[in-house]
């Protein structure tokens, strides 16, 4: 009788006379497949790294670009221009005075307050751009909606934004009074030479910004 193939040799069949798969060449295959994976992981990496290494420099023109996308998609015009309310503040002096007592004039309105962080971050651009007008009829009037407890802290914040004044809402309704009502502060609202509303932002935005620039320029040429 003779011998049967050895137990675990190469070559031998399965049933049905199939001949079975090396075990050493399926070893190799997935030891290949594997190195193969690797590379290709690794050549991804170095990809990535490059691509983003910092400081590498934008696309002309790409930052600024942003920046205009930016203000331009906080900056809303009403459907009906309004004038605005005929509502009391007070200025440095103590005096009783309404937004209506500036027509004439291009007017940034700023609602803000000492505990707005976001309130006092955009007011050193607030005060540049007052600061870019000099001579000219534009006013920023930063009004502070903070308790009269706050005021005098208030008063000293603005101090340090020159040429800014201080004004001061003591009742704290200027947002409500407004249409429409101010969701919050910091709101900031552009009125014309006629005393309509030529635009609003609602939060934080950069005053200083060319963009705002052209706001303002625009309403000081529509006479």
């Amino acid at each position: 009788m003779s011998e049967g193939p050895e137990a675990g040799g190469q070559g031998a069949e399965e049933p049905g006379g199939r001949a079975g798969t090396p075990r050493g060449g399926f070893l190799n295959w997935a030891l290949w497949g594997a190195a193969l994976v690797g590379v290709a992981a690794v050549v991804y990496i170095i990809a990535q790294a490059s691509s983003n290494q910092p400081g590498t420099p934008s696309a002309p023109g790409q930052s600024a670009t942003r920046a205009a996308e930016g203000f331009a998609g906080k900056f809303k015009r009403p459907d009906q221009p309004t004038p605005p309310p005929d509502y009391v503040f007070y200025d440095d002096a103590g005096k009783a005075m309404k937004l209506a007592d500036l027509k004439g004039k291009v007017v940034v309105m700023n609602i803000w307050a000492t505990w707005c962080a976001p309130c006092k971050v955009e007011m050193p651009t607030l005060a540049k751009l007052q600061a870019a007008y000099k001579g000219q009829p534009v006013e920023v009037v930063a009004v502070s909606i903070d308790t009269v407890e706050d005021a005098a802290k208030a008063r000293l914040f603005i101090a340090q934004n020159d040429p800014l004044k201080f004004y001061h809402d003591r009742e704290k309704k200027m947002p409500f009074k407004l249409v429409p009502m101010a969701p919050g502060a910091p709101t900031t609202v552009v009125y014309g030479k006629d005393g309509l509303e030529v635009g609003r932002v609602e939060g934080e935005a950069d005053w200083a910004s060319p963009e705002a620039r052209a706001v303002v320029d625009a309403a000081l040429a529509a006479g």
